[in-house]
Formats: C-alpha cells, sequence, structure tokens
C-alpha cells in the first residue's frame, strides 16, 4: 500500500463572529493517498472548508487546530508562508467551484497558465507558452492557439473549467483539491470535463480530494466517500458500496435522490437526529 500523500487527524475550525465562536469543522481525521476520495454532504457542512485548512486559505476571521495536518512529511499547520506558496499549486493543485471568479479577468487565459509553469518550474517566456499550449491540448482543447488569447469573458463554462484543470496540473502537483468544480456545468459538458480529469489523474498518478453535493457522481467517479455532517465525518466507506450505508443521515441523502425509473409522488424528507452531532463515525 502507498503511504497516505495527506493526513489528518483531528482536524477542529472555527469562526470568530459578533455573537461568539462558531464551530465549522470539528474534529475531522482521514487520509488520502494517490486515489480519488469525495467528500459529500449538504452545503454547510464543513466539506469546502476542510479542503481551505489543507491549503491554508482561511479568511482572518477563522481560526484551524489539529492533532496532525501534514502533506508528505511537512507539517502544513506549522509551515512558513514562503513553504505554502511552493505547496499551493506546485505540490498540491485546487480547482474552484466557478473559473470566473478564478481567473483574472484582464489578463489572457494562455498568459495565465504560463504565469503558473514560471512560478512553479521556472524557465523562460518561450518554454512556459510551449508548456501552456501542450496542456491546453492534453485537456482536449480544439485550437489551442487561439484559445491561448483569449480573456476569460470569451470562453464557456466548460472551457474555463479545462483552463482551470490546465493551470493546476502544469506545476505537475501530487494532489488535486477539487471543490464542486462541475456543477455550474451541464450534463455533457460535465462528463466530458470529468472524463479528461480521470485520465489525467490516472495517467499521473495524483490525489484527489473531490468536494461535492453529487452523490451520484461521486459514486461514479470516486473510489472513496467520507460523509459530512454539520462539521464532522458520520460516515466513511467505498464509493462502490455507497448503496449499503449504514449511519442514517446518509440513509437520508440516498433517500431524497430523485430516479429515473422509480416514480415517487414526492422525494423523502431527511429527518435529522441531534445525536448525529456527537454520534459514532461508520467505517
Amino acid at each position: 500500500m502507498h503511504e497516505p500523500l495527506l493526513r489528518v487527524d483531528g482536524l477542529h475550525v472555527s469562526f470568530r463572529t459578533h455573537r461568539g465562536l462558531v464551530n465549522a469543522v470539528r474534529g475531522v481525521s482521514f487520509e488520502v493517498g494517490r486515489e480519488k476520495v469525495g467528500i459529500v454532504g449538504e452545503s454547510g457542512s464543513g466539506k469546502s472548508i476542510t479542503g481551505r485548512s489543507v491549503m491554508r486559505l482561511l479568511p482572518p476571521a477563522a481560526e484551524a487546530r489539529a492533532n496532525r495536518l501534514s502533506f508528505r512529511d511537512i507539517d502544513l499547520l506549522r509551515a512558513s508562508e514562503k513553504q505554502m506558496l511552493d505547496i499551493r499549486g506546485g505540490q498540491i493543485g485546487l480547482i474552484m467551484q466557478d473559473p470566473k471568479y478564478s481567473l483574472n479577468p484582464v489578463v489572457r487565459v494562455g498568459d495565465q497558465i504560463a504565469e503558473a509553469y514560471r512560478l512553479h518550474r521556472g524557465g523562460n517566456r518561450k518554454a512556459a507558452r510551449a508548456s501552456a499550449m501542450a496542456m491546453l491540448e492534453a485537456v482536449k482543447i480544439r485550437d489551442p492557439e487561439r484559445v491561448y488569447r483569449l480573456y476569460p469573458h470569451e470562453v464557456s463554462g466548460g472551457m474555463g473549467q479545462r483552463i482551470m484543470i490546465a493551470t493546476m496540473l502544469l506545476a505537475e502537483p501530487d494532489l488535486l483539491i477539487a471543490d464542486e468544480p462541475t456543477s455550474a456545468l451541464d450534463v455533457t459538458v460535465r462528463l466530458e470535463v470529468l472524463s479528461i480529469l480521470d485520465e489525467l489523474i490516472e495517467t499521473r498518478g495524483l490525489g484527489l480530494i473531490f468536494i461535492s453535493h453529487d452523490l451520484n457522481l461521486v459514486r461514479a467517479f470516486c473510489d472513496r466517500v467520507l460523509i459530512m455532517y454539520a462539521g464532522r465525518i458520520v460516515e466513511e466507506l467505498p464509493a462502490s458500496e455507497l448503496e449499503h450505508a449504514r449511519h442514517p443521515y446518509t440513509q437520508g441523502l440516498l433517500a431524497a435522490l430523485p430516479r429515473i425509473h422509480e416514480r415517487r409522488e414526492r422525494l423523502a424528507v431527511l429527518q435529522r437526529d441531534p445525536d448525529w452531532l456527537d454520534g459514532p463515525t461508520y467505517r
């Protein structure tokens, strides 16, 4: 078995507000190797905060602490900002939900990809441009020469997401964190983007944390699934065994999914139990 790339043990994230301390993530523990791990849960369950904690991209009002938060042999909580600048993008890539808010609107997309190459791998402008063009081809963009010269507002959502994937993978990171990378795309484009992402992950042997609301998508795309509720992981199981989930929360999420071949007058409504807040994690 390969050594895990990421180890998270007892992660807590709190926010200082005018009403007091809000605990957004409460004692989360997991490991990620060279595999695809899905994190699923409702909005506000702590999925994105967990991903951003790994990158140390939390707002000033947030406070993160953990027994262990390490990437390879690097303590991410104690790493200097200079070390984190090397890790972000260079060793851990982050693909955000909407490329419109992640790409610089006044810089051509090709120049942004080339900038990422020079930042993490050095080299001159010519080498950076050649690598950016090759990466655009790798993410199945037709006519990369034309797309290289476009501004972010001139590309579609699906193309923008491919550009984000190209930017993140150009530095050859070992771990990717994808935060709802396909939620803004229609079904056909979503499948195309996921197929490209899957192919690149397999060929490069990367680890992936895939944050999503979509249980069916995670079941089909990931190897393992972590279910989050109220800042905690309440269940962990192989994606192929999601139908056999034991935690009532996971069962409730599955029951609320519409099914094409099953006619129901009304979808099930999730009934929450206060005991879930501090109950055991099902594994």
